[in-house]
């Protein structure tokens, strides 16, 4: 009896053991399920995470890189106008001066060198901008100053013989005339409202690289023509930091939006960092006389005058010699007046202080002298002048500058 209850015993404890051990096991295996899911549900995030990120970079070479970007306003500018800039190419004959010697060897003696030929070709290549369309082109008098031959290439290939109609070496601006109609033209901006720091931007054939673009900034206005090293020329220059070059010299100078504002001039070799470009206004209005008449006329007066600083009020020397007044600050002083000229004519004395020129007041010798320019030969021009404690009214009539000066 003791035996079967004793068999009934362990039965019963394996049967509990083994139940315990079946429950544990499978919460066991329940928790690893969960876990590992969690894993996998994870790792799934994961990946969903990161896909957005790849899939939104653009590499070099996909497609959507290949989407055409919006031009910028120099691309604009440069698409509007380029069309209308041309290159001029010219030569001339010109003689060779050097003169012919026998020299002696001292071996052989006497011996005459081969003569050099009397002439020679001189061949010069720059810009232009076609400002009428049945060929009407400005450029700089240097570029076809003495021509020959004179071609004018367009943007679209096309080549054509050029005549050139007048060039004016006062202002360095030229007229050539192209037999052609339909032409694209360049719109004309004005150089006066310009404000140092705006853009500027260039176009020409520097070097003989067809149609460049350079980019720099309007640096300062009216320079003067001695200021710029080029005291032949009456033009109050641009000056800009834009590139320009040999070659580029009668293309157009540009504002923002593609207006010509000036007129590019490579006039000074050594001007590194350095351009000029002559105000639309002035390449303009010579242009217009150039194509109607042939020639630029050049209001003259036949006055030597200086603006008045604190250096020249010190020069006791002038002031003994003009008799200045003691409480002359500045203005514009008359110090000299060409016997027979209209200024001497019309009464103009040394030691006058001009006030005012036309209807415009002038502060400096450069404020009359773009007065003058503005005026016509042979119409009488109103000048006011201080002389001593008295204001006068002049009435002068420029004529053309004397070709001697």
């Amino acid at each position: 009896m003791s035996k079967l209850i004793n068999k009934v015993v362990l039965s019963s404890s394996l049967l509990i053991i083994g139940a315990t051990l079946g429950i544990y096991s499978s919460r066991e295996l329940t928790l690893f399920s969960s876990g590992d899911s969690t894993s996998t549900s994870s790792s799934s995030i994961s990946k969903k995470s990161v896909q957005p990120i790849v899939s939104s970079l653009r590499l070099p070479f996909n497609k959507s890189s290949t989407e055409k970007i919006s031009p910028n306003f120099i691309s604009k500018a440069v698409e509007k106008v380029g069309p209308a800039v041309v290159r001029i190419n010219s030569s001339r004959q010109v003689s060779n001066k050097m003169p012919h010697h026998n020299f002696r060897h001292p071996l052989f003696g006497e011996f005459s060198p081969e003569p050099l030929p009397s002439e020679r070709i001189e061949e010069e290549t720059g810009s232009g901008l076609i400002i009428s369309d049945d060929g009407l082109i400005m450029t700089n008098a240097h570029v076809v100053e003495g021509a020959d031959i004179v071609s004018v290439n367009l943007k679209n290939g096309q080549t054509f013989a050029g005549k050139v109609l007048g060039f004016d070496k006062i202002t360095d601006v030229a007229v050539v005339k192209i037999n052609a109609n339909d032409l694209p033209t360049v719109t004309l901006g004005k150089a006066e409202e310009l404000i140092p720091g705006e853009w500027a931007i260039a176009i020409g054939n520097p070097l003989g690289l067809d149609n460049t673009v350079t980019v720099g900034i309007i640096s300062t206005l009216k320079r003067s023509s001695r200021e710029v090293g080029v005291s032949d020329k009456r033009v109050r220059f641009i000056q800009t930091d834009a590139a320009i070059n040999p070659g580029n010299s009668g293309g157009p100078l540009l504002n923002s939006v593609g207006e010509v504002i000036g007129v590019n001039t490579a006039i000074r070799a050594n001007a590194q960092g350095l351009g000029f470009a002559i105000p639309i206004e002035t390449a303009f209005r010579i242009a217009q006389q150039l194509s109607s008449q042939g020639k630029a006329s050049h209001p003259y007066l036949g006055i030597q005058m200086i603006t008045l600083n604190a250096d020249n009020l010190q020069n006791n020397q002038l002031n003994q010699r003009l008799d200045l007044p003691l409480d002359l600050k500045k203005g514009v002083l008359v110090v000299q007046v060409m016997e027979n000229s209209p200024a001497f004519k019309a009464g103009f004395q040394e030691g006058d202080i001009i006030i005012q020129v036309g209807d415009k007041p002038v502060l400096t010798a450069q404020d009359v002298q773009e007065q003058v320019d503005l005026s016509f030969v042979g119409e009488i021009l109103l000048v006011q002048i201080k002389r001593q404690n008295r204001f006068l009214t002049l009435k002068v009539r420029p004529i053309d500058i004397p070709k001697n000066l």
